[in-house]
């Protein structure tokens, strides 16, 4: 049986610092008993702002997603943040991603988060798949897929892109003609040599 890849994309019309999406957070469901993905309408899944934080280790809800969700605690945790390290309740629940992407089933902390934000999006979340931020043409451009299905390397990429490929020319080339490297040379003053 074949994976299926979920993923989503944000764009943004300026360069920004802090990535955000709206997500759904309801009860921690089991992801066998639905055929197909669950829509977060048919489990009364209620909608939040998020931001994205690949400084965080797990993700982060607030009392109002707790209280709107009617959410239970499942234990205590010790988490650590700015202000030292303190002990928090840990709820389950499931989180509904833009496009689909669902997260059947995570531990999630209570926190308190700045701004407009309800959740914080963590690293357990982000290390499930591909997670890759653009900033081409002072557009920021965030996307994220899993399962993981390629290794992203810049370095790589960045080098493949720096040193072109040149073919050998074909035995065809006389030493007279046109270089096909494009040098506008003849061949003989420059791949020739």
């Amino acid at each position: 049986m074949q994976t299926r890849v979920q993923a989503f994309t944000r764009t943004y019309n300026q360069r920004v610092n802090v990535l955000t999406s709206k997500v759904h957070i309801a009860e921690a469901i089991n992801p066998s008993s639905f055929p197909k993905p669950p829509n977060p309408k048919d489990i009364a899944a209620k909608e939040f702002t998020a931001i994205w934080d690949t400084g965080a280790t797990n993700s982060v809800i607030t009392q109002k997603v707790i209280d709107e969700c009617g959410l239970k605690p499942i234990g205590m945790a010790k988490v650590f943040h700015a202000n030292g390290e303190s002990l928090t309740p840990v709820y389950f629940a499931s989180v509904f991603l833009p496009a689909k992407v669902v997260v059947p089933q995570l531990r999630m902390s209570k926190g308190i988060l700045v701004g407009d934000a309800e959740v914080l999006i963590g690293m357990d979340i982000i290390s499930l798949g591909d997670f890759a931020i653009t900033n081409k043409d002072g557009k920021t451009t965030f996307s994220f897929r899993t399962p993981s299905v390629e290794r992203l390397d810049f370095v790589k990429q960045a080098q493949s892109v720096a040193t072109p490929q040149t073919s050998k020319p074909s035995s065809k080339v006389g030493r007279n003609d046109p270089c096909p490297c494009g040098s506008g040379k003849k061949y003989k003053k420059c791949c020739g040599k």
